[in-house]
């Protein structure tokens, strides 16, 4: 039976390296205030849709001048420009998702157990958490804001090159592939644990 962490004695040297990992704890707290910066710019989008559906001139300029490409530009709010603008806030929420899971996931994983353990509020996911799946979930997440950036720009396609609709295409199947050889890879690693453990 391993000793509580407590009462492990380390060398200095591997002490220093251990304790190394809270040089990560900055960068959490870096990522934490960009959320709160994403969650600023969902809130003047929203208000802006919101003040543009009820007419007013500045809102909807703001909506047309960030929504819009090439020289002809909507003078009232059109459904494809609603859609737009709402695809852009489930844009936020999705980055803003994936900052979630690497703030908490990434401390969880590689600096210090949060005690989450019973907690009403504990993410599911995060009971099952490890370097392995947090980059399966990552590159899932990615996908998914790679989708919307991909939608947004098929329903502005008119307005895009040819060939700028063809390059994030290819991207978004790059962005698949990529993802489907890290789930691939993480099943092949898993396998070979279960088999290690069986005998």
């Amino acid at each position: 039976m391993s000793k509580p962490e407590s009462t492990v004695k380390l060398s200095p040297l591997a002490g220093l390296i251990f304790f190394s990992r809270w040089l990560q704890v900055p960068l959490y707290l870096g990522l934490i205030l960009a959320q709160c910066v994403y969650v600023f710019h969902f809130w003047v989008e929203l208000v802006d849709l919101i003040g543009a559906a009820m007419g007013n001139e500045a809102a909807l300029k703001h909506i047309v001048d960030a929504v819009a490409s090439g020289n002809v530009k909507p003078t009232k709010l059109t459904e494809t420009t609603i859609m737009l603008v709402v695809l852009g806030l489930i844009d936020v929420v999705m980055i803003s998702n994936l900052l979630i899971m690497v703030i908490i996931g990434g401390y969880e994983t590689f600096v210090s157990r949060l005690g989450l353990d019973g907690h009403p509020d504990q993410p599911e996911w995060l009971s099952h958490v490890n370097a392995s799946v947090l980059k399966v979930k990552l590159a899932m997440a990615i996908i998914g804001i790679s989708s919307i950036h991909l939608l947004k720009t098929f329903i502005n396609a008119g307005n895009y090159d040819p060939q700028v609709v063809l390059a994030q295409t290819g991207i978004h199947v790059v962005f698949l592939l990529s993802a489907l050889a890290i789930a691939h890879c993480d099943q092949i690693m898993t396998k070979t644990a279960q088999a290690g453990d069986k005998h």
